[in-house]
């Protein structure tokens, strides 16, 4: 048995990771093209003011704008039957809130849209990858302030309404669970755009694990991105019953280091926090028990969930629960333990799983155990996987090859725990896309130096290279994957 004829096999990018371009054809600032890189050791940091001697890596990214054309007819190559990429808000509407959306920035995504559909891929968009209109931050503290879900709804028709008929699939925030997720301000300012004024208007580099956060705020900000979400499912169903539209989770998949009670206990509370209060309220149309367990801990006062927000969240619930998987992590509340590192979420180290250059915890089986937890929470949902990978360091021989035989070895293991799923479980698994079939940014360190792709971009962390693509070992080999349903995976 191999997986459905009609399963969905891609890659998956985002436009501020990729595209660069960051102010061309009237694109406004976007909240990545104030983060500058770091690495493994050396965090990410913002700085507002733009320093002409910095090197932004979004700025130009791997310049698939100007490229879109060749990185497609690659993908192609690879036979892929959909891509998932971002639209980015700020060259739609570059201020946020502007009257009118801007052509030039519609008629991009339209280019790409058509030259994917020409390669028989269809389009899989994220409406919202951390790309949030730089004025809607300053002016109005993001999602903080509920005129943005209207500004967010606007946008999301302008879309729908442009792209109805050539887009089907659609995801509304990536990894909206991030607000749940990191240190500092991290998760408020990709995810929610919600900032400290000191820190908006500082003129200083930041780093990022010291943005400074307030809990009521962030949970307001995420309670409004539950109604913006919802209300733009509602509008797509309105405008095209058969749009199949999305969530997107970052699941932090969580064991128990150890069998003690209250380390199983410290797990499930960990889940819930993580994954389940975001893909109950978007999946289920409700807010679980447990959210306002948090709220009352937290001394959070949730009276901003009103009853009229609780009717839309309820009628604005997904066709589909999609969410990025890399990792899992291990909870303890009974040892000091080492920490390793995972996509936002630190945990304790486990013994049993080998880990990447930058510490995720490596650790296929538990994808098998992701999508069945996610079968049982959510029996009637079909699943996507459309977010997978390894960061790695990739070396360039002198004739110009690339072996990545350790991105072959992790890809390959997760599919197989994919297909175990599918095959012997039962899961309704529709899709696949890894992450970053094109090297492009890291959203964690910035880095370009930590390569994912099947297509290796002669771009660097100083800004040099001339922006060239390769094909690496794993491009053959994923080509032959998909050629075979996700057989032949030697």
């Amino acid at each position: 048995m191999s997986f459905p004829k009609d399963f969905l096999w891609g890659g998956a990018v985002a436009a501020n990771q990729l595209e660069g371009a960051y102010l061309e054809d009237g694109k406004g600032l976007s909240v990545p093209d104030m983060l500058l890189g770091g690495d493994v050791n050396t965090p990410r940091t913002f700085l507002p003011k733009t320093d002409p001697t910095a090197f932004y890596p979004s700025h130009e990214a791997v310049d698939f704008y100007h490229r879109y054309k060749e990185d497609i007819a690659l993908f192609a190559e690879m036979g892929w039957t959909v891509f998932r990429f971002s639209i980015n808000w700020g060259r739609i509407f570059p201020n946020g809130d502007d009257e009118q959306p801007n052509e030039a920035g519609l008629q991009f995504y339209e280019n790409v849209i058509d030259e994917c559909l020409k390669h028989g891929m269809e389009p899989l968009i994220t409406l919202c990858h951390y790309e949030m209109p730089w004025n809607l931050v300053v002016k109005y503290n993001g999602f903080a302030d509920r005129r943005v879900i209207d500004f967010f709804v606007k946008y999301c028709k302008t879309c729908f309404e442009r792209y109805n008929g050539k887009v089907k699939y659609w995801l509304t925030f990536n990894e909206i669970n991030i607000a749940m997720m990191g240190e500092g301000g991290i998760g408020n300012l990709y995810g929610l755009g919600v900032m400290d004024p000191s820190d908006v208007n500082a003129d200083h580099r930041i780093p990022l694990s010291e943005l400074k956060s307030d809990i009521q705020v962030t949970m307001e900000a995420l309670h409004n991105e539950f109604v913006a979400s919802a209300k733009v499912v509602k509008l797509g169903h309105e405008i095209n019953p058969d749009f199949m539209i999305g969530n997107m989770i970052a699941h932090g998949t969580v064991y128990p280091l150890t069998c003690h009670p209250k380390d199983i206990l410290a797990a499930q509370y960990q889940a819930n926090m993580l994954n389940n209060l975001c893909g109950d309220v978007q999946v289920r149309g409700e807010y679980p028990s447990f959210a306002y367990r948090f709220f009352k801990e937290k001394g959070v006062d949730y009276s901003f969930i009103t009853e009229e927000d609780k009717q839309i969240i309820k009628e604005g619930t997904v066709d589909m629960y999609t969410f990025s998987y890399y990792a899992s992590n291990c909870v303890t509340a009974t040892q000091d333990v080492e920490e390793t590192a995972g996509n936002m979420v630190r945990g304790a180290k486990n013994p049993y799983v080998s880990a990447s250059d930058w510490g995720w915890q490596i650790d296929p089986e538990g994808l098998r155990y992701t999508l069945n937890l996610l079968h049982e929470r959510y029996p009637h949902t079909p699943l996507m996987v459309v977010e997978n990978g390894l960061g790695a360091f990739d070396k360039v021989e002198e004739d110009g090859s690339i072996h990545d035989p350790y991105r072959i070895d992790y890809l390959r293991k997760h599919i197989i725990e994919m297909r175990k799923a599918v095959e012997e479980d039962g899961v309704p698994l529709i899709g696949y896309t890894t992450w970053g079939p094109i090297d492009l940014v890291s959203a964690g360190t910035g880095q370009l130096a930590k390569r994912y792709g099947f297509i290796y971009v002669d771009r660097h962390d100083d800004g040099t290279g001339d922006f060239s693509r390769s094909r690496k070992d794993s491009f053959y080999w994923y080509k032959k994957c998909i050629e075979s349903q996700g057989m032949d995976l030697d």
